[in-house]
C-alpha cells in the first residue's frame, strides 16, 4: 500500500467517527498547547529580567561591598576594614583601561516632605556628577549637580519624576526648597525624566544628592559615621571598543591589592549585566523545565487516549481486517495501516494545538500583562511529540491487529 493511499484510508476511517477522532485529539491538542504557552510565559520573563537589567545602562560593571544591615533604611559595613570607599572610584577610573565613566552609590531612605506633603521611606541615592550617564538617566527639567557643588558639599537635590509630581504637583519644583531627614533642607535643581520600574527600582521615586552630602549630612547611623566615605556600590561604565573581562579582571586586582586582601577573601564583589541575567536564568531555567514536564503529561494523556481508542478500534474493525487478509494484505500493510491512523490522529492535534499555543500565548500575554516570548523550538518540539507520542502509543494497537488470526476475524460478528 503506497503512502497516498495509506493516508487516504486512514483519513476516511478517521471521517468515519467524527467526534470520537476529535474527543481523541484533544489530549494531544491542550498537552502541544500547553507545551507552547508554558515556554512562552518562562521565556518572556527571561526577557523582561534581561531587558530590565539591561536598562539600567550599557556595558556596565557592578563592584559591591561586603554590607551587612544596621537599622531601618541604613545599610552598614560588617567590619572596619571590609568593603567599597570612596576612593576606590578615584582609584578605578585614573588606573583602568577601558572605563568611559564611573560613579558611586550609596544609598539611605529618610521622610522627604515639602509644601505640606510628607513622604516616608524614600530612597536617597548620593552620587557622583557622572551618574545619569552611566545610568543612561535623562533630565526632563533643570540640570544635575556638578563637580563644584559635589565637593563643597552644597545642599541641592534632583527628585525623580514620581516625587515630583507628589510633592510639588503642576507647580515647577525647580528653585523650591525640600526638607529631608529632621532638618536637612536641600535645593532642588533638577526632575528627572521619567523611567518608571527598572529590575525592581522605581527611578522616579527616588531623590539624587551629592555624595558628600550623604556622608555629612544624612547618615544618621553612629556606625556610619564612623566608617566616613564608605559606599555601598561603584558602577563602571566599559568602553564598548574594551575587552569587559579584562576591565573585570583589572578592577578586581586593583581592589584586592588597595584592600590588602586575596582574590578568595575579597571584600567586595565585581559583577557584570552578563552575569546577573545568566544567574536570574538559570533560576528561570529550572522553573521553565518543570512547567514543560507538566504539560509533557498531558501530551502523554493525549497518547493514552490514542492507544485507547485504537484498540477499540481494532475491536470494532475485526471483521474489516479479516477480509482486508484475505484479499491479500499482509501483517505488515494491516500494522501500517492502523499506526498511519494513529500517526494522522497525533499529528492533525498536533497542528491544531500548535495553533492553540500560538494564539494562547498571545492571549495570556494580553489578558494577565505579562510578557510572552514565543520560541520556535518550543513549536517544533512539541509538535514532533506529538508525531512520536502517535508511533509509540499506536504500535501496540496496530500490532494487535496485524496479528489477527484471518480466518477467526472472517467469523468475528
Amino acid at each position: 500500500m503506497n503512502i497516498p493511499e495509506l493516508i487516504k484510508v486512514a483519513w476516511k476511517s478517521l471521517l468515519g467517527s467524527k467526534l470520537r477522532s476529535l474527543l481523541t485529539m484533544l489530549g494531544v491538542i491542550i498537552g502541544v498547547a500547553a507545551v507552547i504557552i508554558m515556554i512562552a510565559v518562562s521565556a518572556g520573563t527571561e526577557a523582561s529580567i534581561s531587558d530590565a537589567i539591561t536598562g539600567l545602562g550599557s556595558n556596565l560593571v557592578f563592584v559591591m561591598g561586603s554590607v551587612g544591615r544596621g537599622g531601618p533604611g541604613e545599610r552598614v559595613f560588617m567590619t572596619s576594614s571590609g568593603g567599597l570607599v570612596y576612593d576606590d572610584m578615584t582609584a578605578i577610573s585614573e588606573r583602568i583601561n577601558g572605563v568611559a565613566g564611573v560613579t558611586v552609590e550609596q544609598q539611605t531612605s529618610t521622610t522627604v516632605s515639602a509644601n505640606g506633603t510628607n513622604l516616608e521611606d524614600i530612597p536617597i541615592i548620593g552620587a557622583t556628577p557622572d551618574y545619569p550617564t552611566v545610568r543612561e538617566l535623562k533630565l526632563a527639567a533643570g540640570r544635575f549637580y556638578n563637580a563644584k557643588e559635589q565637593e563643597r558639599t552644597i545642599k541641592v537635590a534632583v527628585l525623580g519624576k514620581g516625587i515630583a509630581e507628589e510633592l510639588f504637583g503642576e507647580s515647577d519644583p525647580i528653585g523650591q526648597t525640600i526638607v529631608v531627614g529632621s532638618n536637612t533642607k536641600l535645593t532642588v535643581i533638577g526632575v528627572m525624566a521619567a523611567k518608571g520600574l527598572v529590575s525592581g527600582v522605581n527611578f522616579d521615586d527616588q531623590v539624587y544628592v551629592p555624595i558628600s552630602v550623604v556622608f555629612k549630612k544624612l547618615t544618621v547611623n553612629m556606625f556610619a559615621r564612623f566608617m566616613g566615605d564608605r559606599v555601598n556600590q561603584i558602577i563602571v561604565s566599559v568602553d564598548p571598543e574594551a575587552e569587559i573581562d579584562t576591565v573585570v579582571e583589572q578592577i578586581t586586582y586593583l581592589l584586592v591589592k588597595r584592600h590588602e586582601v586575596t582574590v578568595d577573601t575579597a571584600d567586595f564583589s565585581v559583577r557584570t549585566q552578563e552575569d546577573i541575567i545568566e544567574t536570574q536564568e538559570s533560576a528561570t531555567a529550572s522553573f521553565r523545565t518543570l512547567l514543560a514536564w507538566v504539560a509533557g503529561v498531558s501530551l502523554i494523556v493525549g497518547g493514552i487516549g490514542i492507544m485507547n481508542i485504537m484498540l477499540v478500534s481494532v475491536t470494532e474493525r475485526t471483521r474489516e481486517i479479516g477480509l482486508r487478509q484475505a484479499v491479500g494484505a499482509t501483517p505488515g500493510d494491516i500494522q501500517t495501516q492502523f499506526l498511519s491512523e494513529a500517526l494522522m490522529l497525533s499529528l492533525l492535534g498536533g497542528l491544531l494545538g500548535v495553533a492553540g499555543g500560538i494564539g494562547g500565548s498571545y492571549l495570556f500575554g494580553s489578558l494577565s500583562g505579562m510578557r510572552t516570548v514565543i520560541l520556535p523550538q518550543a513549536v517544533l518540539l512539541s509538535f514532533s511529540s506529538s508525531a512520536l507520542i502517535g508511533i509509540l502509543f499506536g504500535f501496540l494497537p496496530a500490532q494487535k491487529a496485524a496479528r489477527l488470526d484471518p480466518i477467526e476475524a472472517l467469523r468475528h460478528e
